[in-house]
């Protein structure tokens, strides 16, 4: 079965949402359209919607991740559902207690949605075909696979500043290899009808047969961001330079880092995005991350209104979220 078949219902609603990968542009719309309904919500002196009342949402995080998992919890509360945050680093896992049977005395609970973060590739595909027909699942990150939830707030946060992704010319740049964000964002920027993404970094941090995915390669950062409308500037993991791969943060910022004289390479009005959390001094020098073409504290904010959209309409509530 495909996984693109597992994420919707026989209606072709979202059920689960794992990947971006497959899923056509009606629904990526809607989920960017559902968004913009919400975003009013945090405006609000009592920032709630009633459309998850009486449901519950367990937060399931197999690594650590506080702005994410902060993030949904905010949007499940904004929701009116009731959030329960699961260590699994201090749970029965750790007591040798398989996934499965993890689930299933999760599901006893009566759990309508499991968000899922997971170092394992496929573990939230695995859990949303283990899960009963009432429940849904939301990758909120799953070892290099998927962020589907970071690709489509980025998606927002263009359409919010662009409008119009048929026209554009975006650069993704830096650990391309072991990003989840990274895959996301190619599949939902060339469902969306981008016309040219660049994929931007050192021949280790690029990820053999990247071309495949219909992606321009550059080697030059220089060249990369030559007439871009969009910068997406990827996190560089620290334990990541201690290996064969790169020499030093340092060497590496020298070369690949964003700093102002680089970003002029870009187009005027181009924005600076990164997922974060930012590494300042290896990936982005601070006066382009807090400088005026950056967008990465609006992608926060942003976040919240598109994980709402994703929560709602995997429980069939979207409809009424206008």
């Amino acid at each position: 079965m495909a996984q693109d078949s597992i994420q919707l219902d026989s209606q072709g609603r979202l059920k689960h949402f794992l990947t971006t990968e497959h899923l056509p542009r009606s629904l990526l719309t809607a989920i960017l359209d559902n968004a913009e309904r919400f975003t009013v919500v945090g405006d609000r002196a009592v920032k709630k919607v009633p459309l998850l009342r009486g449901k519950t949402v367990v937060n399931l995080f197999f690594e650590p991740s506080t702005r994410t998992r902060t993030t949904f919890e905010l949007a499940a509360k904004r929701l009116s559902a009731d959030v329960m945050n699961l260590n699994i680093e201090a749970s029965a896992a750790k007591k040798g207690e398989s996934l499965a049977d993890t689930l299933r005395t999760l599901e006893a609970m009566q759990t309508d949605m499991f968000v899922v973060r997971h170092h394992e590739s496929g573990a939230p595909e695995f859990i949303a075909r283990q899960v009963g027909p009432e429940v849904s699942v939301i990758n909120a990150g799953d070892g290099r696979h998927a962020h589907p939830t970071q690709a489509m707030l980025d998606m927002f946060t263009i359409r919010r500043y662009k409008r119009d992704f048929t026209q554009l010319k975006v650069a993704i740049v830096g650990d391309v290899a072991h990003s989840r964000v990274a895959r996301s964002e190619i599949h939902a920027l060339k469902t969306l009808g981008v016309p040219e993404i660049r994929v931007v970094g050192p021949k280790t941090l690029l990820p053999r047969g990247i071309e495949a995915l219909g992606v321009d390669v550059h080697h030059s950062l220089e060249t990369g961001l030559a007439g871009v409308d969009v910068v997406m500037m990827l996190r560089l993991q620290q334990e990541r330079m201690q290996s064969a791969l790169l020499p030093s943060g340092h060497e590496y910022f020298h070369t690949f880092g964003l700093t102002p004289a680089r970003l002029k390479r870009a187009k005027p009005d181009a924005i600076v995005m990164h997922p974060g959390p930012i590494n300042r001094g290896v990936e982005i020098d601070s006066a382009v991350a807090d400088g005026k073409q950056s967008v990465i504290l609006q992608q926060v904010t942003h976040g919240i209104a598109v994980r709402m959209a994703v929560m709602s309409m995997a429980m069939g509530t979207a409809a009424q979220a206008s």
